[in-house]
């Protein structure tokens, strides 16, 4: 057996780093209708984008091995706030290390359009104004790729600097020749968009592959490993 290399140890030492810190217990901070009822800019903070029914909220769960922190729902748009999670615990100064920020879901929520355009600006304005954000996780759905208004969502977060890194959700739903060629055509996809990290994390939350994984990234995106 081949002794393993740098770089395979590095991300070894990743995933247990994100396996311990995400074993810290979770809670729900609040949700936010609006900009001016944003939290104070303290921790860094990772928002987690997706259209609607991508499985945002059952992957918030998986990564904090907390059932029912964030909603879940089979009713496409029921996230309409920016919903921010911190770690429980005594900090220093008060501030925890890290924030997870469950973004409202964009695409086609079953809401007067009013309220639509409402969510919109406001993850347009969280994503153009957030110095503390320092990636936002954009959430694609294996059974069908990236769609049109994934598409814009790239494109703004390309427009505004904004570091964003694609996970392919719900992996188990697609057979692994599929699942391959999908990773590879993603990646080909954004090459040249000047804001994607140029890795792509697959997962699945109801089985928790790749969920390892995505805290890895968590956790070398916030510059805590």
């Amino acid at each position: 057996m081949s002794e393993p290399t740098p770089e395979e140890l590095e991300r070894a030492a990743r995933k247990g780093a994100g396996r311990k810190f995400f074993a810290n217990p979770w809670i729900f901070v609040r949700g936010v209708p609006s900009m001016e009822f944003l939290p104070p800019e303290g921790p860094s903070e990772i928002a987690f984008a997706g259209r609607s029914n991508v499985g945002k909220s059952s992957l918030i769960n998986a990564l904090t091995g907390t059932k029912g922190l964030a909603r879940t729902s089979n009713t496409p748009g029921r996230t309409q706030e920016l919903n921010f999670f911190v770690q429980e615990g005594e900090f220093e100064d008060g501030i925890p290390p890290l924030a997870l920020v469950d973004m409202p879901g964009y695409g086609f929520a079953k809401a007067p359009k009013e309220a639509v355009d409402k969510w919109q600006q406001l993850i347009f304005s969280y994503l153009q104004g957030r110095t503390t954000l320092k990636r936002v996780f954009v959430l694609i759905d294996s059974r069908h790729g990236i769609k049109k208004n994934d598409e814009a969502v790239l494109d703004l977060l390309d427009k505004a600097a904004v570091s964003y890194q694609i996970v392919l959700t719900k992996g188990d739903k697609i057979k692994a020749p599929a699942l391959v060629k999908l990773e590879a055509d993603t990646l080909l996809r954004i090459k040249k968009r000047p804001a994607a990290f140029p890795e792509l994390v697959s997962t699945s939350s109801e089985k928790s592959a790749g969920i390892d994984d995505l805290k890895a990234a968590i956790m070398y995106s916030a510059g805590l490993a």
